[in-house]
């Protein structure tokens, strides 16, 4: 299956601030893709997080890859700004969910590609530097063996691929993708989202948090 990975900066610390700390951490991907070949469809690298849509060939591919990524890149940040042993640099483990392989997957692809766009860093998704749609709008000057081709995707995209991800998702789509964010839900159909819930023993992030109903007045001896 596809999954959307990211992971933020503690205290959400801007720890890209300079054109050489965004090539500095796609260097530690181009690095981390050649010890484990983790299928890189998509990437944008933000101020202070980075979004990934992997499609791993073994079970274990997404949490080896991730975890060789954060920790590399982590002693190498704190190397450079000599900010070693002064704690975190991520907030934790990444997060992650499933995505299903249709229509799903490119909305999935759109949240990702199109953020410096929401975040009003630029006007068009492909002019943001540090993404994968701007590495192949460039790709005759740009080599990235790291990441797959479209021809190479679980889906086919949309031949007006640009436009559509320049295209504003609606209030339901973000609300959705932002739970799935949130929570780990996986992203897809009904029948698909429960079918891999149950799969991937994710039946906890179908279900909305517990919250104690509110005691009434009686209840609470409250005589106002």
């Amino acid at each position: 299956m596809v999954f959307h990975c990211l992971n933020r900066a503690v205290a959400r610390l801007t720890i890209f601030e300079k054109d050489a700390d965004y090539e500095a951490f796609e260097k530690v991907l181009g690095e981390a893709h050649e010890r484990i070949e983790l299928r890189i469809i998509a990437y944008t690298v933000m101020p202070n997080h980075w979004h990934l849509v992997v499609w791993p060939r073994a079970d274990t591919d997404v949490t080896e890859f991730l975890q060789w990524l954060t920790v590399t890149h982590t002693m190498r940040w704190h190397a450079h700004y000599q900010t070693s042993g002064t704690g975190h640099l991520y907030q934790g483990r990444f997060k992650s969910f499933p995505v299903q392989s249709d229509e799903h997957l490119f909305k999935v692809l759109r949240y990702v590609e199109r953020n410096p766009v929401r975040a009003g860093l630029v006007k068009r998704a492909q002019d943001w530097r540090w993404s994968s749609l701007w590495r192949r709008v460039h790709d005759d000057e740009v080599e990235t063996p790291w990441l797959t081709a479209t021809k190479d995707w679980p889906a086919q995209p949309p031949t007006d691929y640009i436009a559509w991800i320049n295209r504003a998702e609606t209030p339901k789509e973000l609300a959705a993708l932002a739970r799935s964010v949130r929570r780990g839900t996986p992203f897809g159909s009904a029948a698909w989202t429960a079918r891999v819930a149950r799969s991937q023993k994710l039946e906890s992030s179908l279900r909305d948090p517990w919250r104690p109903k509110k005691l009434t007045r009686a209840k609470t001896g409250d005589k106002k």
